[in-house]
């Protein structure tokens, strides 16, 4: 098999599992989709897909990284939530994707929720914090899903115009 067959199915490759990584937190999500596209760009010489849309790209990339970082910790701070809350909302994030797919729904909400209740909140305080950093993370997925249809469409527009 030819290098440059090899490196489109690795550029290949490289965007399908980012884009998974929109809804897996596990996965590193658009910026994987972004070297995949970088990757398919310099293959291919930069014809198809020159700086401008690079650049374009690159962008929608930061504002997705931006999105991540802040969408769950929002949600959860706009209601008070402590620093375990978050932590447990990672953790339970974590431990949602052993029990797909329902699991990645409500791994997050628990986890923010004991987070809560270790820190010493009652109940009704814990599942409001728990519902809010639900809520943020899942903003963030839809934010996210947005995002890469948008990183998709414009590759996908400027590799075959």
């Amino acid at each position: 098999m030819e290098l440059q067959t090899i490196l489109y199915v690795l550029a290949a490759l490289m965007m399908l599992v980012g884009t998974a990584g929109v809804v897996l937190p596990v996965l590193p999500g658009l910026p994987l989709t972004f070297a995949g596209m970088l990757l398919a760009a310099w293959v291919g010489g930069f014809q198809q897909v020159g700086w401008i849309t690079l650049t374009v790209l690159g962008v929608l990339t930061a504002l997705s990284v931006v999105v991540d970082l802040l969408s769950t910790a929002l949600g959860a701070q706009r209601v008070g939530a402590s620093r375990l809350a978050i932590i447990g909302s990672i953790i339970g994030t974590l431990a949602g994707l052993l029990f797909l797919p329902i699991g990645i729904l409500v791994g997050p909400f628990a986890g923010a929720l004991i987070g809560e209740m270790l820190h010493g909140r009652e109940l009704g305080q814990a599942t409001k914090v728990g519902l809010a950093t639900w809520m943020g993370l899942m903003l963030g997925v839809v934010l996210k899903v947005g995002l890469a249809f948008a990183m998709l469409a414009v590759f996908f527009v400027a590799w075959f115009h």
